[in-house]
């Protein structure tokens, strides 16, 4: 008789607020969970990607961010970063998806959607709104990574 274990799925959330050092912990919190799940592989990626896109929440929004990660059942790691901001950035449009070109070499930024487009194996985002009284405004950009 063979005994079915559940699959190695989990979640993490994290608020974070308008703070230049949201990015800092939340590069601190995937590298700290990811090794505790034993996901050391991804470490580097998902630490990476994850610091770009709420980086990005700092400059371009004035309100907070929340961060989401999630281990799906076939081995994947699912990284949602959600702000108060409802425009959707390339590469996150709808399919095919809006690329990203090149920055300048001499160009101080620019380069972190790039990296996501570049590092990550699928990413999406949703529109959840702009209206003043709407709880739930903004969006949820979000990557993959595979196994």
């Amino acid at each position: 008789m063979r005994t079915v274990s559940p699959p190695d799925t989990w979640v993490y959330a994290l608020r974070l607020p308008h703070d230049p050092r949201a990015a800092r912990v939340a590069r601190m919190t995937v590298r700290s969970v990811l090794a505790s799940h034993g996901r050391t592989e991804v470490i580097d990626t998902v630490e990476l990607l994850t610091s770009e896109m709420v980086t990005n929440t700092y400059l371009h929004t004035n309100g907070p961010a929340s961060l989401r990660l999630t281990a799906l059942a076939d081995g994947r790691l699912r990284v949602g970063v959600w702000d108060s901001h409802p425009r959707i950035p390339a590469p996150f449009g709808h399919p095919p998806h809006d690329h990203v070109p090149l920055a300048p070499p001499d160009a101080d930024s620019g380069r972190g959607l790039r990296l996501v487009q570049e590092y990550a194996d699928c990413w999406g985002g949703v529109s959840l709104g702009d209206g003043v009284l709407d709880r739930r405004a903004g969006k949820l950009l979000w990557f993959e990574t595979g196994k």
